[in-house]
């Protein structure tokens, strides 16, 4: 199980990936599968290390998933460059990648949904109405195709771990659902593929996001545990800077994402603001 140089396995229909799988899987082999949309950066790379490390053979998916886009979000512009994907791949040890295309996905008359609940109606479900019936459609049918083992995740997108997590629980998917910790740029910038869009001014705009979270780590060290004062002092920071809306500021408890008045236990920090028009999100856990 060492990472290997040589280029990926290229599966571009549902049919080629379910005769890899059960070719592997005859073969006495465990699968980790790395659901993504692309664009790769080190925060998937680190992804596919961890599985490569725990499972036989590696799967990623690139997909740009249309039905978690809403009209009018980025799905068009959103950045592809498969063959550098392709590149990143080869480099982390991963055995074959599932790039596929829209009709592979949905029939022209698809309309079965898997539709969450309650961790996907505050924060970003709150923003982006629809986006999680989307993602735990895609992802679902992305499990039911690969069969994984194991599937791995990252805690960056706080909200769609603990919806796909409970989504695995709840239809009873044999897998091993892993969560592996945020990456960081150098100055705290959390990697994600949509940093792409934003201008050397952005970027710096965007620190704030970091730079909020480790206020509120601060804060709650330091003693403080009313959660509206610290929401005040993070909010404190996105004020008066151009170019910058805050979607959410918001503290809640790690298993259910209900909102918490007061620090008593370990609590999810979450923050998603516009930098221009490029929406960014962000967490961090704290505890007293």
């Amino acid at each position: 199980m060492h990472p290997s140089s040589t280029r990926p396995l290229l599966l571009e229909t549902k049919r080629t990936l379910r005769e890899w799988v059960v070719r592997e899987k005859r073969g006495g082999k465990t699968i980790g599968l790395v659901p993504t949309m692309g664009y790769l950066h080190e925060g998937h790379a680190s992804l596919m290390r961890r599985a490569r490390s725990e499972n036989d053979r590696v799967v990623v998916s690139i997909y740009v998933n249309p039905l978690q886009f809403g009209p009018s979000e980025d799905f068009a512009a959103y950045p592809r460059d498969l063959a550098g994907d392709l590149d990143l791949c080869a480099g982390a040890g991963v055995d074959a990648v599932f790039h596929t295309s829209d009709d592979q996905m949905y029939a022209p008359d698809f309309s079965t949904y898997v539709i969450p609940d309650a961790l996907a109606s505050n924060l970003c479900g709150a923003s982006r109405p629809g986006h999680f019936r989307g993602v735990c459609t895609v992802v679902a049918k992305l499990f039911n195709l690969a069969s994984p083992d194991r599937a791995y995740f990252g805690q960056k997108d706080c909200q769609q771990v603990a919806v796909l997590a409970r989504l695995a629980r709840d239809l009873d998917f044999p897998l091993e659902f892993v969560v592996c910790p945020t990456v960081r740029e150098p100055d705290g910038l959390a990697m994600s593929s949509r940093n792409k869009y934003l201008s050397p001014a952005e970027r710096e705009t965007a620190l704030v996001l970091w730079r909020s979270l480790a206020l509120a780590r601060d804060l709650v060290k330091r003693g403080e545990s009313d959660a509206a004062q610290i929401q005040g002092a993070m909010r404190a920071l996105y004020e008066g800077k151009p170019g910058l809306r805050t979607d959410y500021i918001e503290l809640v408890d790690p298993g259910s994402l209900a909102p918490v008045s007061r620090i008593a236990g370990k609590t999810l920090v979450a923050v998603a603001a516009f930098v221009g028009k490029t929406r960014l999100i962000d967490n961090e856990f704290v505890a007293p």
